[in-house]
């Protein structure tokens, strides 16, 4: 083992080697062997230790440790020694262990050992040899220097620093300072000194001349007296004058501790009334006795005098009186139910030595018990005290085991969050020691608090429940009636159940339940989100019931539970009722015209949970052709005139199907290649009716014009509408034909058709129109009295000559240089055999000279032999014989001399 011994406050160390000491083990190890202390001061000295942690084959445990002074070869605590009573404490925290002693007196000088105990047989061991305390007082040194001046020293055995010294002059406290003061002094003043904080503990007054001098020597600095005894307190004073008055008293009770700088003469006040006297036994000396010691009377007592010209001043430190009474100690106890085996030690800081003592038992005097300690059985209700013999009526306070335990909790309502304290109160002494519990089902319960008061500073629902606290001191043990701490708590965050929990059908009976922990109960309100997202008051009450419960019903519900506590959050829970697909709902995209070749979606919808599955169809007659689709949209990339009908969806889930009515999908498109047929189908003969008609399929319902082709391949306008009809057909009609179909899609044309006429022979005049012109002239026939032109081109040909085609004709030649015009005049005479055409023709040719000069010499020069240029050709007179088997030579010679004509012009 090793030891450590260390001091502190007023003390001074005399420090030497250190010292260890060991075996198996076991140690002990001194840093100083001794230490000098000044009396009334404080000394520490702290130890450490070891030992081992096994003992003949055990484990080691350490039961106890204490410090003690050897007396009568046995080791005792020092905490149960009377006289250290009060002044000793124990601070030890891992194997350190610290002796403090307050106000050390002569008596304390001795060597302190420290011991340890442990759990087993023969394991314990003393640090020897320990630590030597030595006291000291101190005293004044004067060094005069003259006269008047004189160097004071502030001294003792002890080494002590030289700072924080208090010094008083005629006692009064002059200045703080250090160990030395150098002073002008009069021939009557006394000096003392003191360490700062220990002002009670003042050196003897000294007087600088060495001769009497005005002083005040207490002859003890601290006195502890029994309360009920009787106290002496002496001083020894002096003055080279008269003294004119002296008196004791007590700064404390100076007017009430009101002025402590005028002292009030202890013998006439009222609480020492008949217990005070003064004594004289001597010259210079003075006794204060007071008898029938009270507590109160524990004080400081100075004394005070006068001379005519001096007064001793109140400040300096007098002797402190300490009344105690006894107390009953318990040394050792063993627990038994009823009854507890104890030894019980009288003790108090004031035991005079060689009294007899006197123990009592429930106020009973126990006979032949006069020792200052007693062993025996004592019960829980048993009381036991004890007295000095001769001062009975003065015993130390009983002592007893806890009684009548009570348990003290808030009296208003216990709300959570708040804090609660529980106090639990019992008669005892020793004071009881106080654990806390809480009822549960296991019995063994666990501890919760040890301390009087059980504080719950922020208590909580769990908290609720039964609580009891035991009190025991080292005398018994008792416990309370339980107490019911019941905590009011606003609810918690509510729990939503729905039952039945299986998949919720359209039309059946759901409940929903809203549950919350709260004290006081909670009442519980229901509330639905709407489409806006906030909550809408739906009902109240603990549960929310659907009878019938409908796919409108599916929503987020919500509960809060609330009592007059507060509110708590919601609590929420989705409701989906699970329903057969509604009667669908189609939506064509885009939602206008359909045209063909555009994209269309056909969408069905439908207000199923869970969500429908689709199909589509399309009617065929009154038959439904097989499935489209599976999904909710049928799309059409490129739609098809073909595609137009009426088509429906089926909407289905796991709890029904539903069917939509038909939609009709109308595809607009533009005509398809119209088709010609001919009306009647066989040879067309002049004169007959004939109808040529033109079908397309289009949709919207296709518009129809029939053209012409003539002979320069353009084609004019001849009817609009879907048939074309010849009621009295001729040559001339016959051509190509064909219909164009069109709507606000677009227009197509039909394959030309020919139309070839039968008729009998027919006279055919061709008129043929000449130039010489560059660029090449356009040529345009007009008859005389007709506003629009005949035909375009060099040749004008009239097919089945009649009269009413007689008349002038002329021909009109242009280019963008110039025009020119030639004119003819056609005339029929019809004979008894023949028919005499004359044709009068006036040519005028202007030729349009270009400035190309071979191409124009050779031009002129040609021109030049052929025509004139200003004058006109003479009329020409045909006959052709009108006979119908010489018509066509007739024709032909006509034709001919044309010909003639134009190869001249050339």
């Amino acid at each position: 083992m090793s030891l450590t011994a260390a001091a502190s406050g007023l003390v001074v160390f005399l420090l030497s080697v250190s010292v260890v000491q060991g075996l198996d083990g076991w140690g002990v190890t001194y840093s100083s062997t001794e230490i000098c202390a000044v009396k009334g001061s404080t000394v520490e000295i702290s130890c450490s230790y070891t030992y081992p942690s096994t003992w003949e084959g055990s484990v080691n445990t350490v039961k106890k440790t204490f410090w003690f002074k050897q007396k009568d070869g046995e080791p005792v605590d020092l905490t149960t020694v009377s006289e250290y009573a009060g002044r000793v404490e124990y601070l030890c925290e891992n194997n350190i262990c610290t002796l403090r002693i307050r106000n050390l007196s002569e008596s304390d000088s001795a060597e302190y050992r420290f011991r340890i105990e442990t759990n087993q047989a023969g394991g314990t061991y003393s640090g020897s040899p320990g630590v030597t305390l030595s006291l000291t007082d101190l005293s004044v040194q004067v060094e005069r220097k003259d006269s008047s001046r004189a160097n004071l020293k502030c001294q003792s055995s002890c080494d002590l620093p030289d700072d924080d010294y208090v010094w008083y002059k005629n006692g009064g406290n002059t200045l703080s300072g250090t160990s030395s003061l150098q002073v002008d002094f009069n021939y009557l003043d006394s000096y003392s000194c003191a360490l700062k904080g220990f002002e009670d503990s003042p050196s003897p007054s000294v007087c600088v001349t060495g001769r009497d001098s005005n002083t005040v020597t207490y002859t003890e600095g601290s006195i502890c007296a029994p309360r009920g005894s009787s106290v002496d307190i002496s001083c020894r004073y002096s003055s080279n004058d008269c003294i004119t008055s002296k008196f004791w008293f007590s700064p404390e009770r100076s007017h009430q501790g009101q002025n402590p700088s005028q002292p009030e003469d202890l013998s006439e006040d009222s609480q020492y009334a008949g217990r005070v006297q003064i004594l004289e036994t001597e010259r210079g000396r003075s006794t204060l006795r007071i008898s029938d010691l009270r507590d109160s009377d524990s004080a400081q007592y100075r004394f005070t005098f006068k001379t005519p010209s001096f007064e001793w001043r109140s400040d300096f430190p007098g002797t402190t009186l300490t009344v105690t009474a006894l107390q009953v100690q318990v040394i050792t106890e063993t627990y038994g139910q009823p009854y507890t085996y104890a030894e019980l030690k009288c003790h108090s800081s004031c035991s005079p030595a060689g009294v007899s003592y006197v123990w009592f038992k429930n106020n009973e005097k126990i006979r032949d018990q006069t020792r200052s300690s007693y062993k025996g059985w004592i019960q829980l209700a048993d009381m036991i005290s004890c007295a000095f013999e001769g001062h009975e009526k003065f015993p130390s306070p009983a002592v007893y085991a806890p009684r009548r335990l009570s348990l003290s909790r808030p009296s208003a309502e216990i709300r959570e969050g708040s804090s609660v304290t529980l106090t639990c109160s019992s008669d005892a002494n020793p004071a009881a020691n106080y654990t806390w519990y809480k009822e549960n089902r296991n019995p063994d319960l666990p501890l919760l608090s040890e301390g009087p008061q059980l504080v719950l500073s922020s208590i909580q629902s769990s908290d609720s429940g039964q609580y009891f606290c035991s009190a025991t001191n080292e005398l018994g043990r008792s416990r309370s009636v339980n107490s019911f701490i019941n905590v009011k708590y606003a609810p918690k965050l509510p729990s939503v159940s729905v039952s039945p929990s299986a998949e919720i059908e359209e039309g059946s009976s759901v409940t929903l339940t809203c549950s919350s922990d709260a004290n006081p109960a909670a009442n519980y309100t229901w509330y639905k989100r709407n489409r806006n997202t906030q909550l809408s008051y739906f009902s109240e009450g603990q549960q929310l019931s659907f009878s019938s419960i409908q796919s409108s019903d599916s929503g987020r519900y919500f509960c809060r539970a609330e009592n007059k506590l507060g509110r708590s959050t919601y609590t929420n829970t989705f409701i989906n009722v699970k329903y057969a697909p509604r009667l669908p709902s189609v939506s064509v995209s885009p939602s206008g015209e359909i045209e063909e070749g555009s994209s269309v979606t056909l969408t069905c919808s439908s207000d199923a949970n869970p969500a429908a599955t689709y199909t589509w169809y399309k009617k065929n007659g009154h038959a439904d052709v097989p499935l489209l689709s599976e999904r909710p949209q049928l799309v059409f990339r490129s739609i098809q005139s073909s595609d137009s009908g009426q088509y429906f969806c089926s909407a289905e889930n796991s709890l029904g199907r539903s069917r939509f009515e038909n939609t009709f999908i109308n595809v607009k498109y533009a005509p398809k290649l119209p088709s010609v047929s001919v009306s009647p189908s066989a040879e067309i003969k002049e004169g007959s009716s004939v109808t040529l008609t033109c079908s397309s399929d289009a949709n919207p319902a296709a518009n129809y014009t029939w053209y012409k082709e003539d002979q320069n391949a353009d084609f004019s306008s001849v009817n609009e509408g879907p048939r074309l009809v010849l009621s009295s057909i001729q040559s001339s009609d016959s051509g190509q034909y064909f219909c164009r179909a069109e709507n606000l899609l677009g227009s197509t044309r039909s394959e030309s058709i020919s139309i070839d006429v039968k008729y009998s022979p027919k006279l055919s005049v061709t008129l043929t129109c000449s130039s010489d012109a560059n660029p090449a002239a356009n040529y345009t026939w007009y008859k005389e009295d007709e506003d629009s032109p005949k035909a375009s081109g060099q040749i004008f040909t009239i097919t089945d000559f009649r009269a009413e085609h007689s008349g002038s004709y002329s021909c009109g030649a242009q280019n963008k240089l110039g025009r020119s015009n030639s004119t003819l005049t056609l005339s029929v005479v019809a004979g008894s055999s023949t028919m005499i055409v004359n044709i009068i023709r006036t040519t005028l040719v202007v030729l349009m000279l270009i400035s190309v000069f071979p191409l124009s010499l050779w031009m002129r020069k040609k021109n030049t032999r052929t025509h004139s240029t200003t004058g006109a050709h003479e009329p020409e007179e045909i006959e052709l014989d009108s006979d119908p088997e010489y018509e066509n030579d007739s024709h032909t010679a006509a034709q001919t001399e044309d010909t003639e004509e134009q190869e001249d012009m050339v």
